[in-house]
């Protein structure tokens, strides 16, 4: 009985000194350690002392109804207007001799773009030189056959002619006359049609000039000397940039706020502080499946030229509040 009290007595001084050697060992808990050890933090917490929150200055309010302003932005591009380019084609064949105009030049109404030889218009040079000689023999006649016509009635006035001869005399000098009229309107004809081609009278007058119809820009030119060309052949494609379009892509969730002829600013880095006004002209009907966009196009006067044509723009619309609640 005496041993076994004495055994047992010696496991409980082993055990007691097995915890003590164990506590000796482990480290000291630090705050934030003894902190987890109390609490089970959520996922994606993040806890602020009122310290930290005053100095990243955040305000704890009452959430209740209010309004904010909507304005939307997009960016784009300064293109032209379609019905303001003309694309200006030669009206008969030929071959281009010179070309004074070149992409992106500005320039005036009546302008010279071109030359070139126009070999219709050569023919039509031919047709009124044999017009002219034509007529001009017409006229010699005809005054020959005046003077016979008066001299026939100057000898019926005495007698010494009959009736029918100075008749005869005055009907020719009369078809003479209508010949005249005729020759003349078939050379004015002829000489319209030249007019057409923008030949001169003067000169060579199959060298043919192609003129600006307006003052603008030369957004494309497909003429180079030496270049066979008829009426099918696009020479030139003349902008008028007084007027211009903002073309802006606007996002899918957007476009319900946007309505044509609304009021929109426009405003370009080349200008900073400038803001152009302009209004909605056009949406398309179209998205881009990628970018879940849609164009839409702002028409605005482009006063002394500023607006480059493929300028970036920015496009804002007028700030609209809306009540949230």
């Amino acid at each position: 009985m005496r041993y076994g009290i004495l055994f047992v007595l010696c496991l409980a001084l082993a055990s007691c000194a097995r915890k003590e050697a164990a506590e000796a060992v482990r480290p000291e808990r630090t705050g934030d350690e003894a902190h987890a050890e109390k609490h089970i933090e959520e996922a994606n917490v993040v806890e602020l002392s009122a310290e930290a929150q005053r100095r990243a200055g955040l305000v704890i309010e009452e959430v209740k109804p209010g309004k904010v302003e909507v304005q939307i932005k997009a960016t784009g591009t300064v293109q032209p207007i379609d019905s303001r380019i003309v694309h200006l084609r030669p009206l008969a064949r030929g071959r281009v001799m010179r070309v004074l105009a070149r992409i992106g030049d500005r320039v005036e109404k009546d302008q010279v773009l071109a030359h070139f030889d126009n070999i219709e218009a050569g023919e039509l040079s031919s047709q009124i030189d044999a017009a002219r000689a034509e007529l001009q023999r017409i006229r010699i006649q005809l005054a020959n056959s005046r003077r016979q016509a008066d001299r026939a009635r100057n000898l019926l006035e005495v007698g010494a002619v009959p009736a029918k001869e100075y008749e005869a005399a005055e009907s020719e000098a009369r078809a003479l006359e209508e010949a005249v009229r005729a020759q003349q309107s078939t050379l004015a004809g002829i000489e319209t049609r030249l007019k057409r081609f923008g030949a001169s009278f003067n000169g060579d007058a199959s060298l043919t000039t192609i003129r600006a119809p307006f003052a603008g820009v030369v957004i494309k030119t497909e003429a180079a000397p030496g270049d066979v060309i008829d009426s099918s052949s696009i020479l030139f494609s003349v902008a008028d940039l007084s007027r211009v379009y903002v073309e802006a892509q606007v996002y899918e969730k957007d476009l319900g706020r946007i309505r044509i002829n609304q009021p929109v600013f426009i405003t370009v880095d080349s200008y900073a502080g400038e803001v152009f006004e302009a209004r909605v002209a056009a949406i398309k009907d179209i998205l881009n499946p990628q970018t879940r966009t849609a164009a839409v196009r702002c028409e605005l006067a482009n006063p002394g030229g500023k607006l480059k044509l493929e300028m970036f723009a920015n496009l804002r619309s007028r700030p609209r509040t809306r009540t949230w609640r």
